[in-house]
């Protein structure tokens, strides 16, 4: 249950359409995930949850050099190295709409998937260990973009983050940006529910600069989980109206996944940064996008529209407003059944692009794989592909045991 169902507001009937949670019903689809040369499944499982010892990790690492002093503009300010809290996964687990159970904690039940041939290729091996980190000469003005690559959401798991990121080839052994004049947005929701949101948000700003120093770059839009997380931290505990009563962002938080340790790490130049990402953004015929909704189109009718608008909201309007564009954003499964390729259509015809990619709702549930009798984990071979193949799911569910998905896109 989202704060959306739990303190419902007024109906949006331009927000896509709210269909039922009815998992056993499976929408059309195929996954994709080529294994790149020297993957073996043993090798990388036992990476994968190992990590790279989170926050730690980057507080013994952080550089001390004149690269430390670059920081990305947007950033503000250069990202400090978080502190990790005790006991790693926190066990919280979403439900069909978002919201953790804390009737269930630990592992849900999932079943697996059959793989179908691989056409998308998500990325390069990983590169010789203990290959140094060079910074990249700046692109010529003639030379062509680097290879594009989106991130699912994170929800605080750094240690997974940066394996994944390693393993696609686009950080070094010390979490340093080695991938030269590529190009990598994160959907959104870096925090919730996982052992180390702020520290994910730092490496990020890192990253950022870093890419920028070496003619690429690292952005990220705004998640439904930026909006709450920085609501909990400005508006606290002031109500807001919905016509199921009172309710307030750090209740809303709290019931989401929100964890304590983040909020009280949080400092201004966090605040700057995420209140400043985009909610939308095209990049080669790509629609990024964080939640699978149509709620976009109520806030303007071009890319830029939209992003202003968002800005403009968290900016200069009240606790309410704010309220209503966390709502419109938690809104999902646009894109699933008969009527989602209409709806992909919809946003593409008005903002661009031939194909849409979003995270948020978690694949599991998309496929309905959440469910098995065996109680094994959700199996996420790779990014999910449905609607008519107008839209690419990037959500692996790592909150839930599945996995945190990196994905290079097709240019």
């Amino acid at each position: 249950m989202t704060p959306e169902d739990r303190f419902p507001g007024p109906d949006h009937p331009d927000s896509g359409p709210r269909h039922q949670p009815d998992l056993d019903v499976l929408p059309y689809g195929t996954y994709y995930e080529p294994e790149p040369a020297g993957y073996t499944e043993a090798a990388y499982e036992s990476e994968t949850y190992s990590g790279y010892g989170g926050a730690r990790y980057l507080e013994q690492h952080w550089p001390s050099g004149p690269a430390a002093q670059q920081h990305d503009p947007q950033a503000g300010h250069a990202p400090q190295p978080g502190h990790a809290p005790q006991g790693g996964h926190p066990g919280y687990e979403p439900t069909l709409v978002d919201q953790p159970s804390p009737a269930h904690q630990g592992t849900l039940p999932g079943g697996h998937q059959s793989d179908d041939p691989p056409t998308i290729e998500l990325g390069p091996p990983l590169p010789e260990p203990g290959v140094p980190y060079h910074p990249y000469p700046a692109p010529a003005p003639n030379e062509p973009p680097g290879p594009l690559y989106v991130v699912g959401d994170v929800h605080g798991y750094l240690d997974e983050l940066l394996t994944e990121l390693r393993h696609q080839g686009l950080i070094d052994a010390d979490g340093h940006w080695a991938a030269g004049r590529s190009r990598i947005w994160f959907l959104g929701d870096f925090t919730d529910r996982g052992p180390d949101g702020i520290g994910v948000i730092d490496l990020v700003m890192q990253l950022a600069a870093e890419a920028a120093a070496a003619g690429g770059y690292c952005r990220a839009l705004m998640g439904n989980h930026e909006l709450l997380f920085l609501g909990a931290a400005r508006y606290g505990d002031e109500p807001v109206q919905s016509t199921a009563g009172t309710a307030s962002f750090l209740a809303a938080w709290r019931l989401n996944g929100g964890q304590q340790h983040d909020l009280d790490r949080l400092e201004a130049h966090h605040i700057s940064w995420l209140s400043r990402l985009p909610a939308i953004a095209l990049e080669d015929g790509h629609l990024l996008l964080h939640s699978d909704t149509t709620a976009y189109l109520e806030y303007g009718e071009s890319i830029a529209e939209v992003n202003d608008g968002v800005h403009d909201l968290l900016a200069d309007e009240g606790v309410d407003e704010w309220w209503d564009c966390f709502r419109r954003f938690t809104k999902r499964f646009a894109f699933r059944g008969d009527s989602g390729p209409q709806a992909a259509h919809e946003l593409l015809d008005t903002y661009g692009g031939s194909r849409i990619v979003h995270g948020h709702s978690p694949i599991p549930y998309l496929t309905g794989a959440v469910h098995s009798d065996d109680g094994a984990p959700p199996h996420i071979p790779g990014p999910y592909i449905y609607a008519d193949e107008l839209a690419v799911a990037m959500d692996g569910g790592v909150t839930m045991e599945g996995r945190l998905l990196v994905a290079r896109l097709p240019i």
